[in-house]
């Protein structure tokens, strides 16, 4: 994307907003700013959109979805409808997945031009409380938003070569099925791998050290989900800690500290991602930081008056529209508009695995600790109870988590498409409604949305389609 020429370029120049990362959080702080009517310079050194559009959620989407459907033609008899799987084309699957990528990309550009934006692609560096430098030439802003990302962590002593031993970068890049894989981390992104290569016929086993799958979810969504694992045949070692990979003929053996190795084609290193602030010259300018993270206040403005900060790169959640909404805030309250706080438990949270795994708000754990154990209520609703999911063949739950006589404080969903319904879910939280609030409203009927309705109904006393 060549550089978008604008009259506040030149010498002297000063933006009102310097935005350091095309990402997410620094794409969507952007954007507002300019439509708020700031002058706006976008920094960016690869491509804007960052990882999520083109190493994150977009691609590993699309490759969940070459899944869903390899499952739906493996499985077609089931439904009475007679197919086959003559195999996976990884090229095929790979320029599908790029088409989307790409679509999406020049809609982003179009976006970026058509609102007048700077864009300045190259390597930046902070240099000062208000300016960023690519290649010898200082952008000025009266604040500088960074936004610079994430990377793939790695664990002490183990080296990742992108040949036998990956991190997701690589992972999305193969240009073939591996025969094997053991994924190290059971959260969001190795559950998700995992997913994809058991949909493409891969051996999958995840080594976890915590003794859950995705352990930041309610431990019955987690249960839940290593049960789905199991009957799929993705195996999985909990509370299992690693201690080392040797290279083998045939691939690699990872080694646990009980003494049990695990043979593969690959080994996928997928214990998270640390926020990408190494040499960018955040700490020469005066900005707080924790173990990398730059530190921010409620609204995300840094202890420097004139940075702020969004994204990864600060120690909240990790997801693509938490980065949306972070930039948002920050590009209004530089516009001078007084934006509330984000209420990260009221942030909806997806594992687009098979099943599919949501939530919104606190976890009956997390709950208890706020209210007390006696004074937190809970139901689960089965999706055995609902007609959508029975004719979709998926099995699950939606859970509610509420505060004793008081609203519901957390929704928690398995099942396929489930993240579909995770919007409903937001504003019960978010507007904090009463089970009895939502136990009035009508759900369509036959639809997935109805396992929410009816999970209000039975919390609120008066059950349908379920037992209570």
């Amino acid at each position: 994307m060549a550089e978008v020429q604008s009259a506040f370029e030149g010498a002297g120049a000063v933006f009102d907003m310097v935005v350091f990362g095309g990402g997410s959080g620094g794409y969507a702080a952007a954007l507002r700013g300019a439509q708020l009517g700031l002058s706006v310079a976008l920094v960016e050194k690869d491509k804007v959109g960052g990882t999520c559009l083109h190493r994150g959620c977009i691609p590993t989407k699309a490759l969940l979805h070459a899944g869903e459907v390899a499952d739906t033609a493996r499985e077609g008899e089931q439904f009475g409808v007679q197919t086959t799987l003559a195999g996976i084309d990884m090229a095929g699957v790979n320029r599908y997945k790029e088409g989307v990528v790409s679509r999406l990309y020049k809609g982003l550009q179009g976006l970026v031009r058509s609102r007048g934006i700077t864009y300045v692609e190259g390597t930046g560096r902070l240099v000062s409380p208000t300016a960023v430098e690519v290649a010898g030439t200082r952008y000025e802003g009266r604040h500088v938003v960074l936004a610079t990302g994430s990377v793939p962590r790695s664990l002490p002593g183990l080296t990742i070569d992108g040949v036998r031993v990956i991190d997701s970068d690589h992972a999305l890049a193969l240009d073939r099925v591996p025969t094997s894989v053991v994924v190290l981390g059971g959260g969001v992104i190795g559950c998700e791998f995992a997913s994809i290569w058991r949909s493409f016929g891969a051996d999958v086993t995840i080594v976890e050290a915590l003794p859950h799958l995705v352990a930041a979810e309610d431990e019955a969504s987690s249960a839940m989900l290593e049960r789905a694992f199991r009957r799929r045949g993705i195996a999985f070692h909990l509370g299992a800690r690693f201690s080392g990979v040797e290279t083998t003929d045939e691939g690699v053996r990872v080694l646990l500290e009980n003494g049990a190795g695990l043979d593969a084609e690959l080994l996928l290193v997928a214990v998270g991602r640390g926020p990408a602030s190494a040499g960018l010259g955040y700490e020469e300018a005066g900005v707080a930081m924790d173990r990398g993270y730059v530190l921010v206040d409620g609204v995300c403005q840094t202890n420097v008056p004139t940075i702020s900060a969004v994204g990864d790169l600060i120690p909240t959640l990790q997801l693509a529209h938490v980065g949306f909404g972070e930039g948002i805030m920050v590009a209004e309250r530089l516009a001078g508009l007084d934006p509330h706080p984000i209420d990260y438990d009221g942030v909806p949270r997806v594992t687009y695995s098979n099943p599919e795994v949501a939530s919104v708000g606190l976890t009956e754990t997390g709950a208890a600790s706020r209210y007390g154990a006696d004074r937190v209520e809970t139901v689960v609703y089965d999706l055995a109870g609902n007609g959508k999911s029975q004719i979709l063949k998926t099995s699950g739950f939606v859970k509610l988590v509420r505060e004793k006589d008081g609203p519901v404080v957390g929704i928690h969903m398995v099942g396929a498409r489930v993240g579909e319904l995770v919007a409903e879910a937001q504003l019960i939280y978010n507007w904090e409604a009463y089970p009895s609030d939502v136990a009035s409203l009508i759900h369509a009927h036959p639809t997935q949305t109805e396992a929410v309705g009816e999970a209000h109904l039975a919390l609120a006393g008066k059950p349908l389609h379920s037992h209570g």
